[in-house]
């Protein structure tokens, strides 16, 4: 069941006791979605630095929200907060762009790249976030302006201590696919993952462990993190380290047990002189430990040192006792041994896991599902069956697919019938639903087949959730502003009689329940039309149309490049971006993001402002352009800056072009 199928870019999600869920937008949107009336409404809008990966990430809701004796209110966000003065390009110089961190100078040319992304809490106020009582938790510390993998989750296991997942902060494309150990000293540091994951003393590539204070803010050290307090040239918060990108994790509250899943580096042939093919693991984590990265894929998969200013290798890196000799290693020496994952795959079939197939690597973390949490009761529960409880589920981002990995050792396909479109973040709710949110096809915008969705377990009474359509005649205009809306499309795959609720304004009241209607909207303003249908046995869906009054949202479009042109890696590309508003169009507030394109998913490399100007193409290595599945996408962005008291309104468009062969 579709829960919201505007979701912008979709990144994470929480669900609150009454089954309202909450998530959030890289662009720093965090939205709430009502089951009751179906509607969909904007919680709260974080200012944040985005470049490449940076954002908005996650969002947890305290283990005390809304029951219990200790009942609170605080929601978590895991977000990237602007600098003061933060390097963007300048789009009066259209040659150069100076939001990109340089990839070799000074200690001084890097410096003004050093950010944080910041853990801190927030007042939940019935339905909006208070973004004005905040109070700081944690800053992780990062290198800006460069990609990759800063992405973190959030979970709390039953003492309240939190697990705060982190990447390795480290460019990827430079390394032929093998491990990025780039030690010479010109070089950008995000070049050499040894400074982050290899590091005793740092919190980058990590799965930190903290103990929340209950008012003001900061935290405490809980007993058995890896590295007791108060050890040299350690942090006492990492519980796991040794991680690329642990982009999520969660944690069953009833066994303690921790659930991660590690994406994997795009080398595709295992090569003798350099290491093993990309490797995602998904492991369960019951105790601290390090997990190898950069060093060892696995624990019986290390990588070969290489030396990236002599292109020598040297010998293998021995996963029982690695040894951080990196210039910009800040920690210890000498590391703990590598722990072997409980699963781990490479692009090709499985040797040990042949119930994973093939294709690209995305490994995801998923929930346990805990029967005695979940709301049972009653003919019409929509609470998955006890075969699931305690179970956890591994998702796929690349492969549209969950798993359930059963204690046995069987690993089970969950809904094959089902494509969960590149699946970005899934949580059991109080209901006992699977609510899941999915990023769709597309690269770092909202895509046409991303969504916020609900999957209830129907096997007490067969019964399915109808399937909403709504359309309106206009959905732009003055007011006032005269729009005919129609269900026609509308449907029940039981065939049941369906009663119609809409809620034309979005303020919560019904104003028609006929299958179609017509409203007049006299004040300016962003409206969620909103159609719920409801069968004779109470089951519901519902859908909107966004409809602007006083406020036409921009058009844009990529003039050049063209989608399907031809490029070479390393090509600098001309762009030209038509805009086109009711409003003064101010070329400046226009970003067009270069991303690499591999399958199915995307790494963005750089973004430039302005409606022309030109982009400096990456040439990856470790990808032969020949053989793999590689793309150039430009996706351009404009916000207008709203009128007469409206919000301002974000349209983008991209295009893929084609490298040459």
């Amino acid at each position: 069941m579709t829960l919201n199928d505007h979701p912008g870019e979709p990144i994470d999600l929480a669900v609150l006791p009454d089954n309202r869920v909450l998530h959030t937008t890289r662009r720093g949107e965090v939205w709430l979605h009502d089951p009751k009336t179906g509607l969909n409404t904007l919680a709260a809008t974080l200012d944040v630095y985005q470049h490449d990966e940076e954002g908005l990430q996650s969002i947890a809701l305290s283990p005390g929200f809304g029951k219990g004796s200790k009942k609170d209110d605080w929601v978590y966000l895991y977000y990237s907060p602007p600098a003061r003065h933060p390097p963007v390009d300048d789009p009066a110089t259209p040659d150069v762009n100076e939001g990109d961190a340089p990839i070799t100078g000074t200690p001084a040319d890097f410096a003004p790249f050093k950010g944080l992304i910041r853990l801190s809490r927030f007042r939940f106020t019935g339905a909006t976030i208070d973004l004005r009582t905040e109070q700081r938790i944690m800053d992780v510390p990062v290198d800006r302006g460069i990609c990759c993998h800063v992405g973190g989750d959030i979970v709390f296991d039953a003492a309240g201590n939190l697990y705060l997942s982190t990447g390795d902060d480290t460019n990827p494309f430079s390394s032929d696919g093998f491990t990025p150990i780039d030690e010479r000293p010109d070089r950008n540091p995000a070049f050499d993952a040894q400074r982050s994951s290899g590091n005793t003393n740092d919190l980058r590539g990590k799965i930190l462990r903290i103990k929340p204070r209950d008012s003001g803010g900061g935290y405490s050290i809980p007993k058995g993190n890896l590295f007791r307090p108060g050890t040299k040239d350690t942090r006492p918060e990492i519980y796991a380290m040794g991680l690329r990108n642990p982009f999520r994790i969660e944690l069953n509250r009833r066994t303690g047990e921790l659930y991660v899943g590690d994406y994997s580096p795009d080398q595709q042939q295992a090569n003798p002189s350099r290491g093993p093919a990309g490797t995602g693991k998904w492991t369960v984590v019951r105790k601290a430990g390090n997990y190898g990265w950069p060093y060892c894929a696995t624990a019986r998969l290390p990588y070969v040192d290489y030396d990236f200013a002599t292109g020598a290798s040297g010998a293998t890196f021995n996963c029982a006792a690695p040894v951080n000799e990196s210039p910009r290693n800040t920690g210890l020496r000498e590391l703990p041994p590598v722990t072997q994952p409980d699963v781990w795959y490479s692009y090709g079939p499985s040797p040990e896991f042949p119930e994973l197939g093939t294709g690209g690597i995305g490994p995801m973390g998923g929930p346990a599902y805990d029967i005695g949490k979940a709301d049972t009761r009653g003919r019409d529960s929509v609470a998955w069956p006890r075969y699931y409880d305690g179970v956890p589920l591994f998702y796929e981002w690349t492969r549209d697919y969950v798993k359930a990995m059963h204690r046995d050792g069987r690993i089970e396909s969950v809904l094959p019938s089902i494509v969960f479109d590149n699946p970005m973040d899934m949580e059991f709710g109080p209901d006992g639903a699977l609510y899941v949110l999915e990023y769709g096809d597309g690269y770092f915008s909202e895509n046409p087949d991303a969504q916020l969705a609900r999957i209830d377990y129907i096997g007490r009474t067969g019964n399915h959730s109808p399937i909403p359509v709504a359309t309106a005649s206009a959905t732009a205009g003055l007011a006032p502003l005269t729009v005919a809306f129609s269900s026609t499309g509308t449907s029940d795959p039981d065939g049941d009689r369906l009663s119609y609720a809409w809620d034309f304004d979005a303020d919560g009241r019904v104003d028609s329940r006929s299958p179609s209607g017509s409203y007049t909207y006299r004040q300016n303003g962003l409206y969620n039309a909103t159609l719920k249908v409801t069968d004779p046995r109470g089951r519901s869906a519902a859908t909107s149309v966004r409809v602007v009054v006083g406020n036409a949202a921009p058009v844009v479009e990529l003039v050049r490049p063209a989608g399907g042109d031809q490029f070479s890696f390393g090509d600098v590309v001309e762009f030209e971006v038509r805009v086109t508003d009711d409003q003064p169009v101010d070329c400046a507030a226009v970003t067009v993001d270069y991303i690499l394109g591999h399958d199915d998913h995307g790494h963005p490399q750089t973004t430039a402002r302005g409606c022309t100007g030109s982009i400096q193409t990456t040439e990856p290595s470790g990808h032969d352009p020949e053989t793999d599945n590689l793309t150039g996408v430009f996706v351009a962005t404009y916000t207008d800056p709203g009128t007469g008291g409206l919000p301002p309104l974000t349209s983008s468009t991209q295009v893929v072009l084609q490298p040459t062969r």
